[in-house]
C-alpha cells in the first residue's frame, strides 16, 4: 500500500503534510512512501532528506496521485487535482467540507474517500490527531507576537531612574486553545491579561495561566457536547456587550479568537465597540477569515480607525511553516497508524471507531 502527497500551491500554502520524520514513521508500518520533486525545499527540507529514510520522490504531481492508495494534503485538492485521483483512493487533510462543497461532491462522485481532520470529535484517544489544537497553539502565540511587533509601547512594566512604564493591558476573546496558548504568552512577556468565553467551564484555565476572567452572568448552557462554544442568543449578546464597553476602554491590546464550527464567526466588536480603544490600541483578529470577531476587520488588512489598528489575519500558519508542518504531519501520522491495519495490510475503514466515522466526509 502507498501514501503519497504532492505539493501545495506555495502561493497559498506553505505548509506540508508529510515530513522525513513522519514519512519514515508511515513506513514503519510497513507502508510505502511517494512525495513529489520539490516536495518541501521552500521550507528547507530537501528530497535527500525524504529518500534517505526510504521515500520515493516521483517528477510530478500525476504519477504520485496516479500511483496512491492514500493521498494526504493541507487543504482540499483543486478541480485539476481531483480530476487525475483515481477512483477508490483515500484523501486525508483539512478539507473544510463547508467551504468546498463543490469540490468534496466531485471527490465522493469518484468514490474517493475524504476524511477532514477539521471534523475530528474531541476525544481522548483523538488527541494525538488534534490538527486543530496543534495549529491553534502556534496561532495563539502568533497573535502575541504580532501584536508585540505593532504596539508601539513596551509591554512589560518598567521601572526606571526616569520612571515606571505601566505594563500593557491585553484582553483575549474565546478562550479555546488559540486563547489559552495567547494568555499564556501575554503573560510571559509581562502584560496584564485578562480573557472572556460563553464556556463558563473555561474560567479555571484562564485562572491557572494568570488571566482575569470577565463573566457574562448567565443561565443557559454554552457548550456543546463536543466541548465547543455555542452560538450565543440575543440576550446574552446584549449583556457581552455591556462587559465589553468597559473592557475596552482599559485594555491595549485585544486577541479575537472566538470561532463556532461549521459556522461565520461570531461577531462580538461592533463599530461603536472598537471606537472606545484609545488610539494607539490593536485588535488583531484570528478569526477575520470566517467573517471576523471585530468590526472593520478584512482577512490580511490592517486597517486603521481613530488611530485604532484592526489586524485581519489570513494564512497565519504561512508565518511558522515549519513548525505548523511538523506538528500537522504528526497529527495526519497518528490518524494513518489508527486507519492501517498491519495485520490485514491494508486501510480498515471501521464505522465503528468514532474517529473514523466522524471525520469521513460522506456527504455535504
Amino acid at each position: 500500500m502507498i501514501v503519497g502527497s504532492i505539493k501545495e500551491n506555495t502561493l497559498l500554502e506553505k505548509r506540508v503534510s508529510v515530513t522525513p520524520e513522519s514519512a519514515k514513521n508511515i513506513i514503519g508500518l510497513g507502508l510505502k512512501v511517494y512525495i513529489e520533486k520539490d516536495y518541501a525545499t521552500h521550507i528547507g527540507i530537501n528530497d535527500k532528506d525524504y529518500k534517505d529514510i526510504g521515500a520515493e520522490v516521483k517528477d510530478t504531481s500525476k504519477e504520485v496521485l496516479n500511483s496512491c492508495d492514500l493521498i494526504t494534503k493541507v487543504n482540499c485538492p483543486s478541480d485539476d487535482e481531483i480530476n487525475i485521483l483515481k477512483d477508490n483512493t483515500i484523501l486525508i487533510g483539512m478539507l473544510n467540507p463547508s467551504k468546498n462543497k463543490n469540490q468534496i461532491n466531485k471527490i465522493i462522485g469518484k468514490k474517493i474517500k475524504p476524511f477532514s481532520l477539521d471534523l475530528l470529535p474531541r476525544i481522548t484517544r483523538a488527541q494525538s490527531m488534534d490538527v486543530l489544537s496543534s495549529q491553534s497553539n502556534l496561532a495563539g502565540y502568533r497573535a502575541v507576537v504580532d501584536c508585540v511587533a505593532e504596539f508601539e509601547k513596551a509591554v512589560p512594566m518598567m521601572m526606571t531612574a526616569a520612571g515606571t512604564v505601566p505594563a500593557a493591558k491585553v484582553l483575549v476573546i474565546g478562550a479555546g486553545v488559540a486563547g489559552l496558548q495567547a494568555i499564556a504568552t501575554a503573560k510571559r512577556l509581562g502584560a496584564i491579561v485578562s480573557a472572556t468565553d460563553v464556556r463558563a467551564a473555561s474560567k479555571e484555565q484562564v485562572e491557572s495561566l494568570g488571566g482575569k476572567f470577565l463573566t457574562v452572568e448567565q443561565t443557559e448552557n454554552m457548550e456543546t457536547e463536543g466541548g465547543y462554544a455555542k452560538e450565543t442568543s440575543d440576550d446574552y449578546k446584549k449583556k457581552q456587550a455591556e462587559m465589553m464597553k468597559e473592557a475596552l476602554k482599559k485594555n491595549d491590546i485585544v486577541i479575537c479568537t472566538a470561532l463556532i464550527p461549521g459556522k461565520p464567526a461570531p461577531r462580538i466588536l461592533t463599530e461603536d465597540l472598537v471606537k472606545l480603544m484609545k488610539p494607539g490600541s490593536i485588535v488583531y483578529d484570528l478569526a477575520a477569515e470566517q467573517g471576523g470577531n471585530s468590526a472593520f476587520s478584512e482577512a490580511g488588512k490592517i486597517n486603521s480607525v481613530d488611530g485604532i489598528k484592526i489586524i485581519g489575519v489570513k494564512s497565519l500558519m504561512n508565518s511558522l511553516p515549519l513548525t505548523a508542518s511538523s506538528l500537522y504531519a504528526k497529527n495526519l501520522f497518528s490518524f494513518i497508524r489508527n486507519l492501517y491495519s498491519k495485520k490485514e495490510r491494508d486501510f480498515n475503514i471501521n464505522l465503528e471507531d468514532e474517529i473514523i466515522d466522524k471525520s469521513l466526509i460522506k456527504k455535504v
